[in-house]
């Protein structure tokens, strides 16, 4: 399956004198976002250190599936975090598991 580099950044909802794990929603939004790692469609992710952005590498089919899959998280629908960008990837140095 293909993999895509994804970009996800705060949206509107995000509160930036809080924590991350004290913004609405944290344990419904981690539990959704481990799940997907779970499956396999999450491979790699974390916060970009300095920025407002998430960096995600994950399986699927296309970027359709990629933008349907992550309207399902809670922060999604709350608009704490937005999909910035969505681009094919190519793994060319080291491994995945």
């Amino acid at each position: 399956m293909p993999l895509f580099a994804v970009t996800r950044t705060r949206g509107p909802a995000f509160d930036a004198s809080r924590a991350l794990e004290a913004q609405e929603d944290w344990k419904h939004h981690a539990a959704f976002m481990n799940a997907l790692h779970a499956e396999g469609f999450v491979v790699l992710g974390g916060p970009l250190e300095g920025t407002a952005d998430v960096l995600l590498i994950i399986r699927a089919v296309d970027e359709e599936q990629t933008v349907a899959r992550f309207a399902d998280d809670c922060w999604s629908k709350s608009d704490l975090l937005r999909i910035k960008s969505i681009a094919p990837w190519q793994l060319r140095l080291g491994t995945l598991a």
